[in-house]
């Protein structure tokens, strides 16, 4: 049985399963598209193009239907645990089943469905992303028995605290932007929660009482010390980091207080790639397991959608999946031999360019999913030299204060980390331990770490190798290889534009190593 499955609205993405395993989850950011882009036709017609039949199931994800502003009638809406659609159609000549549910279940099938297969009497799935903060529990038939909200609008309260402190955010009739949310996260390590004096706390409070941040409420905190304060000013990055501890600190309460002690947790929504709140619920000690997607986000609303369709054909919503489920890179033009030259790539040589500190473009395979570069389509540096971190943030055309994260042999975790379990998808927190790994500390002493074995990741696991060989640990910074404000690369002529345009001289496409000529 293959289902295709489409999320709608922004994050837009198309999944394909067949047979209970992952094929292709596409997102339409993806190849150099905007970030957070809606479904484009190229998303749909790069699936097609790859897959030899037609569906049996087409799935469509409620978001657009009946979101926030829009209305339609094709899809189950944006809320609720019940809002299932099921019929007949005809998809291109072929009879077929249609299938539709609600934004939320995307997000709380597709927590489950991608976790540890394992029998469970009951699961709780935390669902915090923009406009939905709740946990749900979750019965051995995967039915919803019992839903504890928590917060409204989480998500978009968290970015609502950068468009207060932001100069530049206007003061009225302006929604939250996608992007903010993640700069807060990374402001709120400069500074410590208990700082916050009064003014700051009462504003906090106040935020966390809005009705609605859409649009943000702005101007009716301009007598708070919070009103264009400047993120990056004390103000800023103390308010930051209370509404950081406030949030989870709600979250965390509601779970011990509503919830039965040694469940697994799923968690799902844009919150869940907050790496802080997620080591703090791997430690809070009420839960028997927790599970983070690399996609929690809406990037994995389209795989939710189709495990839910599963579920309701088959009983069962428990996939086979592979994080490097994108497309294969494009070599749609060869880069020019007066100004590329090109040799086999030798991993003890990439080494000791990258211990020299070149900045290597890396491409390997197929792309990964979710937002996160995990190998595949990365910008690799040496993690020794604190300028190694500004010239990535300036390559990358991003804020001086945004952390660059670490990838990292699992043989090396112990020496170099205070922690040294896997996390192959970038999504928890760990001090770091060895001093001299300066451009990947942030500066509360943390690192997001990506944890890469041979099983996980091969042809990484083996430059580490070379590299610690070279230098005496496994360890190299690792950032996105994109455009700024826009989806990984995925192409040759778009690569070779991006490192001849932001001076990277080092390109390596599978076995291949261009190197810039004269540089």
């Amino acid at each position: 049985m293959l289902v295709v499955a489409f999320k709608p609205g922004h994050d837009g993405c198309m999944a394909a399963i067949q047979d209970g395993e992952l094929l292709y989850s596409l997102e339409s950011e993806k190849d150099s598209f905007a970030r957070y882009s809606f479904l484009t036709p190229t998303t749909m017609l790069d699936l097609a193009e790859r897959l030899g039949e037609i569906p049996d199931v087409v799935a469509v994800g409620g978001w657009q239907e009946k979101g926030i502003n829009i209305r339609g009638t094709v899809g189950a809406g944006y809320g609720g645990t019940d809002s299932v659609i099921m019929r007949e159609s005809r998809f291109f000549g072929k009879n077929v089943r249609y299938f539709s549910s609600s934004h939320d279940r995307s997000h709380i099938l597709g927590a489950i469905g991608m976790a540890p297969p394992a029998p469970h009497p009951l699961q709780a799935v935390l669902v915090w992303e923009g406009m939905t903060g709740k946990f749900y529990l979750v019965d051995d038939r995967f039915q919803v028995v019992r839903t504890i909200e928590v917060m409204e609008q989480p998500g978009a309260k968290y970015a609502a605290l950068f468009a207060l402190c932001d100069p530049t955010f206007a003061a009225r009739g302006s929604i939250p932007r996608l992007s903010d949310a993640g700069k807060l996260m990374a402001l709120a390590a400069h500074a410590d929660h208990r700082d916050a004096d009064p003014g700051i706390t009462a504003a906090i409070d106040r935020l966390l009482k809005i009705e609605t941040a859409y649009p943000v409420p702005k101007e009716e905190f301009r007598d708070t010390p919070l009103f264009d304060c400047g993120v990056t000013s004390d103000v800023g990055t103390t308010a930051a980091a209370l509404l950081t501890e406030r949030m989870f600190r709600t979250f965390a309460e509601t779970a011990v207080r509503e919830l039965p002690p040694g469940l697994p947790l799923r968690i799902s929504g844009g919150c869940g790639l907050n790496c802080d709140w997620n080591a703090q619920w791997a430690e809070l000690d009420h839960f028997s397991e927790v599970f983070v997607p690399p996609c929690p986000n809406d990037s994995g609303s389209a795989i939710g959608t189709a495990v839910d369709a599963l579920t309701a054909l088959t009983g069962s919503p428990y996939i086979k999946w592979n994080v490097y489920s994108g497309l294969e890179f494009v070599t749609d033009q060869a880069p020019d031999p007066a100004r590329w030259t090109r040799r086999p790539l030798d991993h003890a040589a990439l080494s000791g360019a990258l211990a020299a500190g070149r900045v290597v473009a890396w491409v390997q395979g197929r792309w990964e999913i979710g937002p996160r570069a995990l190998g595949n389509r990365s910008l690799l540096a040496e993690p020794f030299s604190a300028a190694s971190k500004d010239r990535l943030n300036h390559i990358k055309q991003r804020e001086d204060y945004r952390p660059i994260a670490p990838v990292a042999r699992v043989e090396d975790l112990a020496s170099a980390f205070d922690k040294d379990f896997e996390d192959p998808y970038m999504l928890y927190f760990r001090k770091v331990r060895d001093a001299r790994l300066r451009a990947v500390t942030h500066v509360d002493g943390s690192a997001r770490v990506q944890t890469v074995s041979a099983r996980s990741n091969a042809e990484l696991h083996r430059l580490l190798g070379a590299f610690s060989a070279h230098t005496g640990l496994g360890v190299l910074c690792n950032t996105s290889l994109n455009f700024n404000g826009h989806g990984f690369i995925n192409r040759m002529s778009d690569l070779v534009a991006y490192c001849e345009a932001r001076g990277v001289n080092d390109m390596v496409v599978g076995e291949d190593w261009y190197r810039r000529a004269g540089v």
